[in-house]
């Protein structure tokens, strides 16, 4: 019989902490993008305006979060700030300053591409209706802007919630990191924990992120 290595999570307590490994992971998730999503929707207004400085300095923090890998700029604001500045931060609030800087400058892209793929034709139109600029965004440009939005939006959530697996590189003890523990702990007594344990763990973030996939998909066919 083809030894998988899942006995290794019937042990003790050990899938009890794999299932509280993943909450921590959901836990940051939810609150980097409950914080990161409303900066995102200001960011990318912002971003449209025709303030030639501001759309300087959005630009730069847009280009210099995104070029740079998520794990450079959790070193940086775990391991960077505490000596630079003397702050005491925990890993989890810094993965959170980090989702959050992140997830806004991606939302602020996906809003500042809906925003401008409006065509002006339809600002001329409402005009020429009576409408008043309030109105104008109201009726027309709004819900043409969250028609676009949303699904892409929902695929930015599922992105955030997967690579919150680096946070382990920091010492957050989430789900991957649970998973090592339990592997290293049974090296000796189960040679393929690694195979059965890891496999749990792409069940249950495909468990996590495929609802929040099918959600978008089912937007995208809707609105679409």
């Amino acid at each position: 019989m083809l030894d998988l290595g899942l006995e290794v999570l019937f042990k003790g307590s050990n899938m009890l902490r794999l299932l509280q490994g993943l909450w921590v992971a959901v836990k940051i998730s939810l609150i980097s993008i409950a914080v990161s999503m409303p900066l995102g929707v200001v960011v990318g207004s912002l971003m449209t305006v025709k303030n030639k400085f501001i759309k300087l300095i959005l630009r730069i923090y847009l280009e210099t979060i995104r070029i740079m890998p998520q794990l450079v700029l959790l070193f940086i604001v775990y391991f960077g700030s505490t000596r630079a500045l003397g702050w005491n931060l925990s890993g989890e609030v810094a993965s959170i300053i980090v989702f959050v800087l992140w997830g806004a400058a991606e939302m602020g892209d996906l809003v500042r591409g809906a925003l401008i793929s409006i065509p002006k034709h339809q600002y001329e139109s409402s005009k020429a209706l009576g409408l008043s600029k309030v109105q104008t965004y109201i009726y027309i440009i709004i819900p043409q802007t969250v028609r676009r939005l949303v699904p892409l939006s929902i695929n930015l959530i599922t992105r955030m919630i997967k690579t919150t697996s680096l946070v382990l590189m920091i010492g957050v003890v989430e789900m991957l990191k649970v998973a090592q523990q339990i592997i290293e702990a049974n090296r000796m007594v189960s040679p393929n924990a690694s195979f059965g344990v890891f496999l749990v763990v792409f069940i249950l973030y495909f468990l996590v992120c495929w609802p929040i996939s099918m959600l978008a998909r089912h937007l995208e066919k809707r609105w679409v």
